[in-house]
């Protein structure tokens, strides 16, 4: 479980990221911070593994503030995928896996095991493992990114727009062995987008954030869109536009889902 409790972060010179943020992320669940750009989320996530300390407030994992642990040990302890990867580009692959548990001092036997293994889970080839990161494309990379994280079997992810960077059907092909992993491993995710549908699709809980990070709504993505709690949430996820507003139409003997506007958002199938 990760806690938020009264953080606050302002910098130096007077900026205030974060005003007065509370929030509960449950154990084995995805929660979703989304919101537009500068409004604090990847302040927040990184104030989890002390990239980021707050100037007031508490976060804790499962009771212990992180204050009270080692940086260095903390951010070993805990899985952390960003945008752009963020592949150490003179390292193969295999070698990208392994940062982590190298550092730990993990067996060279233990790790290559595991390396395949997560390989084969995230769909890496095993014949790329002695390839260099700019021999890979966008999404080989956030695999490899994902791989990474999961080395020594972390309980928590932090997931920083890992798959804003690349192409819409790579992203939704990404998206989908997240959620799948995510029935297998459970572990605690804290996920950061700008994208209400990825946020909608991928979290258990989303808590909508607007500049200074505070929450205007956090719930289930069913009871946001069921009950947007004012007229901002309304515009953020669509509601206002009708693009939530689905109904069932039958064109050219199909059953069409067509959205508020008219435009086609899908078709019914036999489940």
């Amino acid at each position: 479980m990760i806690q938020f409790s009264s953080v606050r972060k302002e910098y130096s010179g007077g900026t205030v990221a974060v005003e007065d943020f509370s929030m509960t992320a449950p154990t084995g669940s995805v929660t979703v911070l989304v919101g537009s750009s500068g409004c604090g989320k990847t302040t927040l996530l990184r104030m989890v593994n002390r990239m980021v300390d707050p100037t007031s407030g508490v976060v804790s994992i499962d009771g212990t503030s992180v204050a009270e642990r080692d940086p260095v040990h903390l951010r070993r302890s805990i899985g952390y995928v960003m945008q752009s990867g963020g592949l150490l580009p003179h390292k193969t692959v295999a070698e990208n896996i392994n940062t982590v548990a190298t550092l730990r001092g993990v067996p060279k036997l233990e790790r290559e095991a595991r390396r395949e293994e997560l390989m084969a889970t995230v769909g890496l080839d095993a014949e790329l493992a002695d390839r260099y990161p700019a021999q890979l494309s966008g999404g080989q990379q956030q695999r490899v990114g994902v791989a990474r994280a999961l080395a020594v079997d972390p309980n928590i992810l932090l997931m920083d727009e890992p798959f804003g960077a690349v192409d819409p059907l790579v992203r939704s092909d990404l998206q989908q062995e997240l959620l799948a992993l995510q029935k297998t491993l459970a572990k605690t995710v804290l996920f950061v987008t700008h994208d209400i549908d990825e946020a909608f699709l991928l979290g258990d809980y989303v808590a909508i954030v607007e500049v200074g990070g505070r929450i205007v709504q956090h719930g289930t993505p069913e009871d946001i869109v069921a009950n947007p709690a004012n007229d901002f949430v309304e515009a953020f996820i669509g509601a206002d536009r009708g693009a939530r507003a689905l109904r069932i139409e039958e064109r050219s003997g199909q059953k069409i889902v067509v959205d508020g506007t008219g435009r086609v958002a899908g078709r019914l199938t036999e489940s």
